[in-house]
């Protein structure tokens, strides 16, 4: 199995990585680089706030980032413009999603990467480059 060049991943599949998910792993060990969307670390940060381990996971989080192969990816211009056009195109199907996963699918549009994800609800967007894992 091999990741593409630029792999993207969400929430879901860094804990995942987190809690040592095979399919998980062997993705990202595979990938040339691993964005992490900066709406990725809000959610992460809010999840340490309402957590009992957040110096932990903070300084999980950092040694990840620290990796030479890992970076974050702002929200640029770019990525506006494809979050209204997802946004936009969800709600005229009558079928929207989080706001946090719309920003993530933008970012991962905007930077030409491959999302790797345990959330259903991005098959719903049109022409995110995504794969949908299942958990062990």
């Amino acid at each position: 199995m091999t990741s593409p060049p630029k792999l993207v991943l969400d929430t879901s599949a860094y804990s995942h990585m987190r809690a040592g998910h095979a399919e998980t792993l062997e993705r990202i060990a595979t990938a040339q680089v691993i964005v992490l969307p900066v709406t990725v670390l809000g959610e992460f940060e809010a999840g340490f706030e309402l957590g009992h381990r957040a110096e932990e996971n903070r300084r999980n989080l950092a040694e990840f980032l620290d990796e030479p192969f890992v970076s974050v990816l702002d929200v640029t211009t770019l990525t506006v413009r494809h979050y209204a056009r997802i946004f936009a195109a969800l709600r005229r199907a009558g079928t929207p999603i989080p706001i946090n996963d719309v920003w993530i699918a933008a970012a991962t549009m905007a930077c030409s990467g491959h999302l790797l994800t345990f959330d259903g609800d991005y098959a719903r967007v049109p022409g995110l480059d995504h794969t949908l894992l299942v958990p062990s």
